[in-house]
């Protein structure tokens, strides 16, 4: 069976996986974009957005690593956008433009329903209103073998986490404090629900720390 895998989910040493106040100007939440930083200076970041050069390292192959053999991914709905509540129309389409980095079938989980989205390059958005077993079954079905990633935000993967359905957990931690904002595990005992650390690496600008759960 294909893996639920969490790849490059970057965290505060406090533990934050997104600031506070998150909206359309600021979709990390106030502060949030700090998280980001190992990642920006990558080759793959610069070539997601059509640029040439970047940095090569470890930073950038975990980073690669994590693309690779992903057949799905499943998204919460604030990683596809802002809105709340009831979809208004349909005219937001995600935060990415005309051709998402994704590339595959994305499955969102939402409460309202949406018909599915085709985009360029192989996006196709499919909105699930069944819950996060339902939208795991159909990432599964849809990967064709492959793994599927779980791309957050931080509530959906602590739902994962507390239900056990995570596989892998690859945490990029930054040298940064929030201080405040979306925390990833607090209240959530990892021992008990199966998980342990197996490996750790220093990158050029995060330590790269993954879980696995215990068969």
């Amino acid at each position: 069976m294909s893996k639920l895998r969490v790849q490059s989910f970057a965290l505060s040493i406090d533990g934050y996986g997104a600031g506070p106040g998150q909206d359309l100007e600021h979709p990390l939440g106030v502060g949030g974009p700090e998280l980001m930083e190992w990642f920006f200076p990558t080759r793959l970041w610069r070539r997601m957005q059509g640029q040439d050069g970047g940095e090569t390292g470890v930073d950038n192959d975990l980073a690669e690593q994590g693309f690779a053999g992903i057949g799905a991914w499943i998204l919460g709905r604030n990683m596809f956008g802002p809105v709340r509540g009831p979809w208004p129309d349909e005219s937001w389409q995600g935060w990415w433009g005309d051709e998402p980095p994704y590339h595959t079938p994305v499955f969102v989980l939402t409460h309202h329903p949406r018909p599915s989205l085709r985009m360029a390059g192989g996006t196709e958005f499919h909105f699930v209103t069944e819950g996060i077993e339902a939208a795991l079954r159909q990432a599964r079905a849809a990967a064709g073998g492959l793994d599927v990633r779980l791309g957050g935000g931080v509530a959906t993967v602590r739902e994962y986490l507390r239900a056990g359905l995570i596989d892998e957990l690859h945490l990029a931690l930054r040298p940064v404090l929030l201080g405040t904002g979306e925390h990833l595990l607090g209240g959530l005992d990892l021992p008990a629900l199966g998980y342990a650390c197996t490996r750790q690496v220093i990158g050029e600008r995060a330590c790269h720390v993954f879980l696995h759960k215990r068969a």
